[in-house]
């Protein structure tokens, strides 16, 4: 297969819906993300990662976000009883989120689940944050460092990859990503000094993963662009807080990145410094937007380049695996 093309596809991590994942990971695909609707019982859910990890012609990242709370995706496999949320975990104290977080880990190890998108670490700064809430360990940024220090070498330990989220953070939102662009209007310093430290933290205690969020925040654009694709956000985040990581964006399916088409969002992403992209579903919609922009690479240097440099992070964090 075209070597360009497998790069190429690394760099996305595509859910079940759709139905052209197979095939995808035939391609080189980075990887799958799984959700409650996926997961049925312990020994489905085992069997379905483990026949993916033998379609995969690379070692695909096996993900889901399991937060605890509202975001979880083994409920099914529970029967509805669910883990604290980040905020009710913390607050029962340091060796409870050990405990909660050692057994989210070791049940997920069970399943073949090699990557979580969590912790959540947003400063929850905004009372009327309708997406964050008790996801956000804190409203202050020191106790979410702390907490994330804990929970992040809990995984690493478990050998499963934590995913700090949602850079540079979701905290003083006031409108839901999901549906819509969120605007952050507050200036550098109070971002670093409020939002931004955290993710800082997670950089110096070796975090190798990071997601970018769909919000605009104007102390790094004055146009209207979600820094998951904004060069200026993404270049912080290289060249000010030193990450060498991987930088993965949130759902490519969600409202705040709608405004562009699926090829050109992806194009624009990539250009701006993001080595991986979350898409809910491997429809032919998503494969042929993937297809567009290997076409376009094929006939573009710097585009090309940036494939290649994102796959050699994508490689260099998949040998842990």
């Amino acid at each position: 297969m075209e070597l360009l093309k497998e790069k190429l596809y690394q760099m996305f991590i595509l859910g079940l819906e759709g139905g052209c994942y197979e095939d995808a990971l035939k391609n080189g695909l980075g990887g799958i993300i799984f959700f409650t609707k996926d997961i049925r019982t312990a020994e489905q859910f085992k069997d379905l990662t483990g026949r993916i990890n033998k379609i995969a012609s690379i070692k695909p990242f096996l993900s889901i976000d399991q937060e605890g709370g509202r975001v979880e995706r083994t409920e099914n496999i529970h029967g509805g009883k669910k883990y604290l949320s980040a905020k009710y975990a913390y607050e029962k104290g340091e060796e409870f989120l050990i405990r909660q977080t050692d057994e989210i880990a070791k049940e997920l190890k069970s399943y073949g689940i090699n990557l979580n998108f969590a912790p959540c670490i947003d400063t929850n700064t905004n009372p009327k944050n309708p997406i964050i809430g008790e996801r956000a360990f804190s409203s202050n940024p020191d106790e979410v460092i702390k907490a994330e220090k804990i929970v992040s070498a809990i995984y690493k330990k478990n050998r499963i990859i934590p995913c700090v989220k949602h850079y540079p953070g979701h905290g003083d939102a006031d409108a839901d990503s999901h549906l819509t662009l969120p605007e952050i209007d507050l200036t550098l310093d109070e971002m670093e000094k409020i939002h931004i430290k955290p993710f800082k933290a997670a950089i110096e205690n070796g975090i190798e993963m990071i997601m970018a969020a769909h919000l605009h925040c104007t102390c790094f654009d004055r146009d209207v662009i979600p820094a998951s694709l904004s060069h200026n956000a993404l270049s912080y985040l290289r060249n000010t807080l030193n990450f060498n990581g991987v930088i993965i964006s949130d759902d490519m399916e969600m409202k705040g990145v709608a405004a562009y088409g699926m090829t050109e969002a992806y194009e624009k992403g990539i250009r701006a410094g993001l080595d991986m992209f979350i898409c809910r579903n491997s429809s032919p919609e998503t494969i042929s937007a993937i297809e567009n922009i290997y076409l376009k690479a094929s006939q573009d240097n710097s585009l090309a380049d940036r494939i290649e440099k994102s796959f050699e992070r994508i490689l260099k964090l998949k040998k842990g695996l």
